[in-house]
């Protein structure tokens, strides 16, 4: 049976998906099994797994980290935001439905169970389960039906490591502060802490890392300098998302409220001769893009109120008008259509809006949610594509007659008369280097970079960052 170790942090995004996936690689460089694993998560930014079940990207990355494929017992309850205090619950890799944020903190009936029968699972062919938290365990308001962190922990009685982030600043207070909330009961679980993202000269802090162990007693696992290829890997949370600039060829995306699955715009990010602007509310699109991009979202209806609140709806008919190309995904692909039909309120309220009016086809939100993946090829020059898709609804119309790919006999997607406009429901189509590559050249633009090449590389570099700041003898001899 697995050893496990868990890494809870001090708070959100304190790089704690980053590190599982950097120990990942580094254990599985030295021989062992290891296999990721988080309870319970919340991200709109969703993986497909080959059983056709929905993982965090986080998972998914730390899968590929421990080179193995992602499987649903790697996340078995993941939270997708539809609005500001409702969410998706997602429970082994299946739509379960919609629950209200007090509703599910009041009723949690059976996922603890899920969670560990998932852990279960995946220790009995590993030799280490190395296991990620999620937000704070020092938030005692939650900590009563709690999953994600110290609950989890004391049911599988699983070792913890507290992570704290200095560039946050105040990371003592950080640990201590932590540690002065817990109850015993989970005090019991943690066995050390590790500080996260330090900038400048390591001896600097030997003072504050020796302060942070006589005050707590826990010992320390390492200093971690910031790792600098860290934006190499797919963001989880929307508001992680950044600009990457490089040449002069720009693609413009506006960022949604419910942006989902914008890990497609990551092997773009990476080119070194385009440059990704992302934009955020209360700004306008910028004039001189190349490519306006519209996303995928968890609500396709409510993203497309929210676009022409920002006055983007403006933008992007202007930035067509004068010449440029726009290409929409998954939800961004049925906000360019003619209309979005709901008739039973599955993205929301039972009705039907208008959409941008771009592409000649109309969207039905009904039916069973496709998750899939997908191998396609492009429909005239049959170059290959993998991709995935994730999405409730069909799309139809004229322009669908003008499909830019092809799945198996099945045509997707859909193309103006024109060519300056296209959507498809394929996502992660970029990643695919010969795809990505004849993409651009329609642009005049060439691809420099293999993508998936990248980021094993980065994870490679990371595992030797990580052998090198922290003490990886120390932490798999604390293991249980």
């Amino acid at each position: 049976m697995a050893q496990s170790i868990m890494i809870q942090g001090t708070g959100s995004n304190v790089g704690k998906s980053l590190i599982v996936a950097g120990l990942a690689r580094a254990y599985t460089r030295r021989g062992l099994r290891v296999a990721p694993f988080k309870p319970q998560n919340m991200s709109n930014n969703a993986a497909v797994t080959p059983e056709g079940g929905e993982i965090g990207r986080a998972q998914a990355l730390q899968a590929l980290a421990a080179k193995r494929a992602p499987h649903t017992d790697m996340n078995p309850i993941l939270l997708k935001p539809e609005t500001e205090t409702g969410a998706q619950i997602i429970v082994q890799g299946k739509r379960r439905g919609t629950r209200a944020a007090g509703s599910f903190m009041r009723d949690k009936a059976g996922l603890l169970e899920a969670a560990l029968e998932s852990y279960s699972r995946l220790r009995a062919d590993t030799d280490l389960v190395l296991i990620e938290g999620a937000g704070s365990p020092a938030e005692t308001n939650l900590r009563k039906g709690d999953i994600a962190n110290m609950g989890f922990a004391c049911a599988a009685d699983v070792p913890v490591v507290i992570m704290g982030d200095i560039h946050r600043g105040g990371v003592i207070a950080q640990i201590v502060g932590t540690q002065a909330v817990l109850e015993q009961s989970d005090l019991n679980q943690v066995v050390g802490f590790a500080v996260n993202r330090f900038r400048g000269d390591l001896s600097l802090f030997d003072a504050g890392r020796d302060d942070i162990a006589k005050r707590t007693g826990w010992p320390a696992l390492g200093v971690i300098p910031w790792f600098w290829d860290a934006w190499k890997f797919p963001a989880e949370d929307m508001m992680d998302i950044a600009s990457h600039r490089g040449g002069a060829f720009k693609v413009v995306v506006p960022q949604l409220e419910r942006m989902a699955n914008f890990d497609d715009l990551d092997p773009l990010s990476a080119e070194p001769d385009l440059s990704v602007e992302i934009i955020p509310p209360g700004q306008a699109l910028p004039g001189d893009a190349d490519l306006i991009l519209i996303p995928g979202s968890k609500s396709t209806i409510g993203d497309l109120a929210y676009l022409r609140a920002q006055g983007w709806d403006i933008d992007i008919k202007a930035h067509y008008r004068r010449g440029g190309h726009v290409l929409g995904l998954c939800g961004g692909y049925q906000m360019l259509g003619q209309s979005i039909h709901d008739p039973e309120g599955v993205d929301g309220r039972a009705g039907r809006v208008d959409g941008l009016g771009l592409l000649d086809v109309e969207t039905t939100m009904q039916g069973e949610k496709r998750v899939t993946l997908v191998e396609a090829t492009t429909h005239d020059t049959k170059i290959p594509v993998k991709g995935y898709e994730i999405h409730m609804g069909a799309t139809t119309g004229a322009d669908c007659a003008r499909a830019w790919l092809k799945i198996g006999a099945r045509t997707e997607g859909a193309m103006s008369a024109d060519g300056r406009v296209r959507g498809s429901y394929l996502h992660g189509l970029f990643a695919s280097d010969p795809f990505r590559a004849a993409f651009l050249a329609d642009f005049g633009q060439s691809s420099q970079i293999g993508y998936d090449a990248g980021v094993d590389a980065a994870l490679d570099d990371l595992a030797a960052h990580l052998e090198t700041y922290m003490d990886l003898d120390q932490l798999l001899q604390l293991a249980r």
